[in-house]
């Protein structure tokens, strides 16, 4: 699958919901009811991103869950991709670019979502075929501003903002044209998940589906 298929693919989740929940589970065992509610308040796509040991193991679990879309996050080599892909995974989203990472997911057929800040690493990732990106870390690099500055030059390329969005700059983000959705961490909390507190979470998950994109 070349890049810009995988641009394709990546741009029709994102449009399936305004906000991709960012999750970090650390238990396995929570991972299907986490997965249920989360796809039960409308948001179907989730990334599961690989920085705990449980990561794996929660990919698998929350694949099987109908009417989820289930991606790896931090998937930073080939060999990430690979795993990923292995334990279900049906998209990959990284921080950045490289040619390794580029070349494995074309071999494995693996969606993915690429991360770029700036914009050379935009051009970068235009060269290599991709035109929907993450922008991360969003607010750390400029934030709103920053996504505005580069519709300019930059018409065609489309963004998914990760790193430092909350309910408070979600729809600022989600007004630019430029802006297919968010990623965010904020409605599948620590607490709630250790505590499967899966009506809280489920609440969120319907206020974060309710935000209007331009």
């Amino acid at each position: 699958m070349n890049p810009h298929l995988q641009s394709q693919k990546t741009r029709a989740l994102c449009r399936l919901a305004p906000v991709i929940p960012v999750i970090v589970i650390k238990n396995a065992d929570r991972a299907a009811g986490l997965a249920q509610a989360l796809v039960s308040g409308g948001l179907p796509v989730l990334e599961i991103t690989l920085r705990s040991d449980a990561a794996l193991d929660a990919i698998r679990a929350m694949s099987a869950v109908s009417g989820g879309h289930v991606g790896a996050g931090t998937v930073l080599t080939p060999d990430d991709a690979k795993r990923a892909k292995d334990a279900g995974a049906t998209f990959a989203v990284s921080p950045g670019l490289t040619d390794r990472l580029v070349a494995a997911c074309e071999e494995l057929e693996l969606p993915l979502l690429p991360g770029a800040a700036t914009a050379s690493e935009v051009m970068r990732a235009s060269d290599a075929g991709y035109d929907m990106l993450k922008f991360f870390p969003a607010e750390a690099v400029g934030g709103v501003p920053a996504l505005k500055s580069l519709a300019g030059p930059l018409p065609r390329i489309t963004f998914c903002p990760t790193g430092g969005i909350s309910p408070s700059n979600a729809a600022d983000y989600l007004a630019l044209p430029n802006v297919i959705c968010v990623g965010g961490s904020w409605i599948a909390t620590d607490a709630d998940v250790n505590a499967e507190n899966w009506g809280a979470i489920q609440e969120r998950a319907h206020a974060a589906a309710g935000l209007n994109r331009r």
